[in-house]
């Protein structure tokens, strides 16, 4: 397997997940992942590899045999001609027989690179041997093995797949025993190096007490600012994860609350794409929250934001915005709010599964129906929610003619305007 295509469980070892927010029901953000060497300030969107762009790499490493730069970039490209190219042919034999062949000169050109050192392509050879992409299984072992020759002349990617080799091992893929101690030194070694996730990962081992070590939140935060400042698209966690420390810090916590640098924090991430950062924002301005204002406009936007990532928890929140609407901003639609709901309730959010309860119970969005609604609340009460409990509960004395039927609540924004942060009257 590819160790790069699963996020590290770096919050799950306590068997419980740190949400991006105080409170139940929220998601675990994932792990950075890297999908090369290269940092992603520096990759630049490249063509499509074309067979003219081949012959000229061949051309100008026949010219020079010792030109390395140019050998790297022609495995790469062969390995995107295994799909870009091949693509293109009709025939599906001769497709299997033109990708068979790029990456057999690809895998050539890495295993003489790697016999040479050339710490990039020791890498990507790691990389392809993860992926299975040589061979009809995945080499972990032999992935392994070059990371760690890599890291230790002093590659910094290589140092963090070496870290995650060791902390997974081989039950998930890593290609070695699981060495939780070798693999916090591997964790520092790269992040040393100066590797962005590895930053990231070590502050957060650190600020949880992971991979048997004593919690250090002083160092921690140090290895997330260091982490931050080099934020990106690709590494935006840092930011998150200090915004809610800074959010929320005590008076004997490593940091003094700041609530105004902790927005920042939250802005920075949001605006490089982070899904958690976004959501978070999406709170604040719903709530009026951190010394800010409450704002629909702000407030749905970032929702939106989140929810086209798939972050379930915007998902639900857009379904309360639709529930009520928002004069001047968004129009009132029963239709909209109960298909955001079940888009996060499908994704096993417990409190839409809950919503969705209601909605089918009342008959919101779609005709009424008690059968469904229960079938959405034994759902959520299977996670341990409340409420599904208590309606549960309701539901068998309305069978027993204890009780009336629910009737639709009628809500509005002013009646939301005491509740908690994450709360909604209808689910809650």
């Amino acid at each position: 397997m590819n160790v790069n295509d699963r996020p590290m469980p770096v919050r799950n070892y306590n068997g419980t997940s740190q949400s991006p927010m105080a409170g139940p029901q929220q998601q675990a953000p994932p792990e950075p992942q890297r999908n090369s060497g290269t940092p992603a300030s520096t990759k630049a969107a490249q063509p499509p590899v074309t067979n003219e762009e081949l012959e000229h790499l061949r051309m100008v490493i026949k010219n020079d045999p010792n030109d390395q730069e140019s050998a790297l970039r022609l495995a790469k490209r062969l390995i995107e001609a295994a799909d870009v190219l091949v693509a293109k042919i009709a025939d599906q034999r001769g497709r299997g027989r033109a990708r068979e062949r790029y990456l057999m000169d690809a895998s050539k050109i890495l295993k003489k690179l790697s016999n040479a050192q050339n710490l990039d392509a020791m890498f990507l050879y790691a990389d392809s041997l993860g992926r299975g992409l040589f061979s009809a299984e995945p080499e972990n072992k032999e992935a392994f093995t070059l990371y760690q020759s890599a890291a230790k002349l002093g590659h910094a990617a290589a140092a963090y797949r070496t870290a995650v080799c060791c902390e997974i091992g081989n039950e998930d893929g890593g290609g070695t025993r699981r060495d939780p101690l070798k693999a916090i030194q591997w964790y520092k070694r790269a992040a040393t190096l100066g590797d962005t996730p590895a930053m990231y990962k070590v502050g957060m081992i650190l600020l949880k007490g992971l991979l048997g070590q004593q919690k250090n939140p002083r160092e921690a935060v140090g290895w997330l600012k260091r982490a931050a400042e080099r934020a990106d698209p690709e590494n935006p966690h840092a930011l998150h994860e200090l915004g809610l420390l800074y959010e929320s810090a005590g008076p004997n916590d490593a940091i003094v609350k700041d609530e105004t640098y902790a927005l920042q924090l939250f802005q920075q991430a949001a605006e490089l794409g982070y899904k958690f950062s976004q959501f978070r924002l999406g709170c604040v301005y719903e709530y009026g929250l951190m010394g800010c204002p409450v704002d629909p406009r702000q407030s749905i936007m970032w929702y939106s934001k989140a929810a086209t990532q798939e972050e379930h928890q915007a998902e639900l929140a857009l379904s309360g915005w639709y529930l009520t609407g928002s004069e001047g901003v968004l129009q009132q639609s029963d239709t909209e709010a109960y298909l955001w709901a079940r888009k996060a309730a499908i994704a096993g959010l417990a409190k839409a599964e809950y919503a969705m309860g209601y909605f089918t119970e009342v008959g919101i969005g779609a005709p009424a129906n008690l059968e469904d609604a229960k079938r959405w609340y034994w759902r959520a009460a299977a996670q341990d929610f409340p409420k599904a409990r208590e309606r549960l509960e309701d539901l068998k004395r309305v069978g027993n003619g204890k009780a009336g039927p629910r009737q639709r609540e009628r809500v509005s924004r002013s009646k939301m305007g005491n509740q908690q942060e994450g709360e909604f009257s209808a689910w809650t």
